[in-house]
């Protein structure tokens, strides 16, 4: 059988099926995993952020290793290497993370997801990012010697297409029907299934081309065009780099400021691929004028999209998406006009994959360590407003070029303005692992100066400044609200003991009596700071403050049993509770902290998700009742804002009775009892549903 037959034949659907395979595996155990990990760092939207630069950084790796064995040896002992490798990397299965690394959080929390990703899956993740340049490689080698044409960098666009696919799924198919660890058992054998394709692919590659022939490096081979230079390397990076930044920074000002909507962080994930399959896979869909005249464009909405004035989410989404969806495009159209020849494909996707990495790590790791803002979004427009006065230098003579330059300066100034506008008019801004936090003072008609304490949009508690109404609870917590009605319905004698997950502006402790103790649970140490320096609510409570610095569960997980009167959750990032504090594993921590008949409260309040469903399975699993209680303040309760307020408490026990007859004695509707829904799967660590409870 001749080469160019075999290769026909065999080689190239073994080729598509083994890219096509590592590719959707790379972007299923990226979920996976994080979801894993994500109760041990508190739940925390930066966890995902810290996964996309250990994975960007482990493909880099991989495109560097590819890289080194391309160029130096032949392509029987690069086969032979790799072989070994993979073999070897099936020691690693199944993946699974090293549960030692819990409560690790507060001590460099993004250094710790890096180790633990590390040691979970980083064998098997890095051979599966060599796969699309290898392949690639290996192919043109291959069809060289069997004298045939092919187009290895299409493989590069078929590997985004099963990247995407993957993405698509997850939320959809994988996530509601299976456990983490049973979806990470399948995935294991995924990668087995992997392992023996990409076997096949290098034992028919081994009959294709004698050894004897093969060059020992590209040098030798010969050359079908113009070796990169420095710049072109340089112009690689600078454009992958540039979509990296964007697509980080837009996702996290997309799901944290516009719309914290569950899986949203899938939509600019999905415009990035999509871009990567266009412009790889069919280059005609790169209109290169029409991207470069809407660039402007984009530019001016992200100036409307980051003031949010006016503007319904959905609207900001669509924008923000667009936007991405054009810079994504010039980016990967410009990477693709020059792509080099094949024997430089190597280097070409190491300069890509070190783009990104550095783009990755720019947001993920040195933003939230060195800016008090998110200034790295600002960053990102101005390097894509850069490069396209760089791609365009000399297309253009003088005049053009210094109306370039001018208009370059003009939009920097502009970004420095918008900067600014990031951190002024805020009595303080600061950031760290688990986001930004703003104190923002405003004046109220009927209140007078009011201070609030922003996640994101999200206020995070706030207080009345005016004498009149000093030590009021406000906000969520209000009188009248959920949580108000269950600290009434509480014995009055003796003493009484609460433990709070989640400081806030530590409005709850305005409840606290003298004789009371109030062991609060917070795992962000810049809440604990500014509650204390900014707000009152701590300072002036006549409970004694115990606060406990680190995540809630697992504080009271290694703690003895507290025997709380009442033990509240409280604990936010943006708009939602991190889904790890409401499993049955995370109820039946609290339940041992709690004296009999004592009351476990939820703050339910949220947007985008019903935690009701969550909540009523969760007392079914306990023999527990769910009431649930929404408050909907009027005109006449300017302290007060909409909340919900859920409480599990034993079946026929007279604390739930007294509840109900607490809020009986009001104009408010009584407490309501959730039915658990006989096809509502209960939460569990290795279980959870987001898109079974959107509103």
């Amino acid at each position: 059988m001749r080469a160019g037959q075999t290769l026909d034949t065999y080689l190239m659907p073994l080729f598509a099926i083994t890219v096509f395979l590592s590719a959707f595996l790379l972007f299923q155990v990226q979920p996976i995993v994080a979801k894993m990990i994500l109760p041990w760092f508190g739940g925390s939207s930066s966890v995902w952020s810290v996964c996309m630069v250990f994975f960007q950084v482990e493909l880099l790796l991989g495109y560097a290793y590819v890289h080194v064995l391309h160029t130096t040896l032949n392509l029987r002992r690069q086969l032979q290497i790799h072989a070994g490798l993979l073999l070897i990397s099936l020691i690693a299965l199944p993946v699974a993370a090293n549960p030692e690394w819990k409560g690790t959080a507060l001590a460099h929390p993004s250094l710790n997801v890096l180790a633990v990703l590390a040691t979970a899956v980083g064998a098997p993740y890095l051979l599966l990012s060599t796969t699309g340049p290898l392949m690639q490689a290996w192919l043109a080698r291959a069809a060289d010697a069997g004298g045939v044409q092919a187009q290895p960098y299409r493989l590069y666009a078929l590997s985004n297409l099963a990247s995407m696919l993957a993405l698509l799924t997850y939320p959809v198919l994988v996530e509601p029907r299976w456990a983490v660890q049973l979806q990470a058992n399948f995935w294991s054998l995924g990668y087995a299934g992997f392992v023996l394709a990409c076997l096949g692919v290098v034992a028919f590659t081994w009959k294709v081309i004698p050894g004897t022939v093969e060059p020992q490096s590209t040098e030798s081979a010969p050359v079908a065009g113009k070796a990169p230079t420095w710049g072109d390397c340089l112009l690689w990076l600078g454009l992958a780099a540039t979509a990296s930044i964007l697509l980080l920074a837009l996702t996290r000002h997309m799901t944290q400021d516009v719309a914290p909507v569950p899986f949203l962080w899938v939509l600019p994930l999905g415009i990035y691929l999509l871009s990567f399959i266009l412009c790889f896979d069919a280059p005609q869909f790169y209109l290169r004028p029409m991207y470069l005249i809407s660039l402007p464009f984009a530019l001016i909405w992200l100036d409307s999209v980051v003031d949010m004035v006016g503007m319904s989410a959905p609207i900001l989404v669509a924008l923000l998406s667009i936007s991405l969806f054009i810079f994504c495009m010039v980016c990967h159209g410009e990477l693709v006009r020059r792509k080099p020849p094949v024997q430089y494909l190597t280097l070409f996707y190491l300069m890509i994959s070190l783009g990104g990495a550095l783009g990755g790590l720019l947001v993920g790791l040195v933003a939230p360590a060195v800016f008090n803002a998110y200034f790295e979004l600002p960053i990102g427009l101005f390097l894509m407003s850069a490069l396209v006065v760089v791609l365009l230098w000399r297309e253009y003579r003088l005049p053009i070029r210094m109306l370039l330059v001018v208009a370059l300066i003009v939009y920097g100034i502009r970004l420095g303005t918008i900067s600014t506008g990031y951190v002024d008019g805020y009595r303080v801004v600061v950031r760290n692992f688990y986001g930004q936090l703003r104190i923002d003072d405003r004046e109220d008609q009927v209140l007078g100066p009011v201070r609030a304490m922003f996640h994101g949009r999200i206020i995070h508690g706030e207080e009345a400044l005016a004498p009149a109404f000093q030590n009021q609870p406000t906000s969520y917590y209000c009188v009248g609200s959920g949580i108000e009605r269950v600290i009434r319905s509480l014995p009055t004698e003796p003493a009484r003991k609460v433990g709070v997950i989640g400081l806030g502006a530590g409005t709850l402790a305005a409840y606290g009596r003298a004789g009371d103790v109030m062991r609060i649970y917070e795992i962000n140490e810049q809440v604990l700071d500014l509650a204390r320096t900014e707000f009152n609510y701590l300072k002036r409570s006549q409970a004694e403050i115990v606060p406990v610095l680190g995540d809630g569960r697992l504080m009271l997980e290694r703690e003895p049993p507290q025997q709380f009167d009442l033990l509240v959750l409280d604990a936010f990032s943006g708009d939602s509770i991190p889904t790890h504090l409401v499993t049955l594993e995370a109820i039946e921590i609290y339940l041992r902290h709690l004296k009999p008949g004592g009351i476990l409260a939820f703050h339910t309040t949220n947007t985008y998700l019903d935690l009701r469903p969550v909540m009523a399975a969760a007392a079914q699993a306990f023999d527990r009742s769910a009431l649930a209680f929404t408050f909907l303040p009027d005109a006449q309760s300017p302290l007060c804002r909409r909340s919900e307020w859920t409480v599990l408490q034993p079946n026929g026990s007279a604390e739930s009775s007294s509840v109900s007859s607490a809020s009986a004695v009001s104009s408010v509707p009584d407490w309501e009892r959730l039915p658990a829904k006989p096809t509502f799967k209960p939460w569990t660590d290795s279980y959870s549903n987001l898109l079974g409870i959107l509103r």
